[in-house]
């Protein structure tokens, strides 16, 4: 008997174990423990609307990158891993930053105030499918800007989430934060702060409750 019980007892930590391992690999890209990697801020798709403050050269070889760099440098304020909650996050705006660099400034500026809803999530997931991953393993976050608007003083951006070891999408979701202060640069910052903000207090319990924590 005192064998039999033993082997009873093994069995059953055998079992606890393997159902350990088995949560821990099903949880949510959501869960504070999965890793997650910021890619910054894609402007390949977004129009500027109605705002004649800065030149589309200037938008391109300065505003833009400038504004994914404050939102990385000043971290106590864009802090996305406060408001994802991940005790593992980190940083490669590498992707994003070659992809900027080859927009066509002739195309960035609109005066047609639709530009600000022409996206779909069907479209983020073709333009997904042009990141080479390469090297990158896990979960990323790649904000698509759609559109920087002085007519409605808001930004408007595709919050998406990608596993990056298959390409395949996990989440995306549009998103508008407020415009506010000086200059180009921080006026349309602000809309991602405003953003970060939102899924903070509201968008992450959400997020966790349909895809898992």
């Amino acid at each position: 008997m005192k064998r039999t019980a033993q082997v009873i007892y093994a069995l059953l930590l055998l079992i606890m174990a393997n159902f350990t391992v088995s949560a821990q690999n099903q949880s949510g890209p959501f869960a504070k423990d999965v890793p997650i990697l910021y890619l910054g801020i894609d402007f390949t798709q977004v129009k500027v609307i109605n705002d004649a403050s800065a030149t589309p050269s200037d938008i391109k070889n300065r505003y833009f990158a400038g504004i994914n760099l404050v939102v990385i440098s000043e971290v106590k304020k864009y802090d996305w891993q406060k408001a994802l909650d991940k005790s593992n996050y980190s940083i490669d705006l590498g992707i994003v930053t070659a992809r900027n660099e080859k927009i066509d400034e002739t195309k960035i500026s609109s005066n047609n105030t639709a530009d600000e809803t022409r996206l779909k999530p069907g479209d983020i997931e073709n333009l997904l499918q042009q990141y080479d991953f390469s090297g990158k393993k896990g979960i990323g976050l790649v904000l698509f800007m759609e559109s920087l608007s002085k007519s409605s003083e808001n930004g408007t951006m595709w919050v998406t989430f990608v596993n990056m070891d298959t390409q395949k999408m996990i989440l995306t979701e549009k998103m508008t934060g407020k415009a506010m202060g000086f200059g180009f640069r921080n006026y349309y910052a602000y809309t991602v702060y405003k953003v970060i903000q939102d899924i903070k207090k509201n968008k992450l319990s959400e997020w966790r409750s349909k895809y898992g924590s």
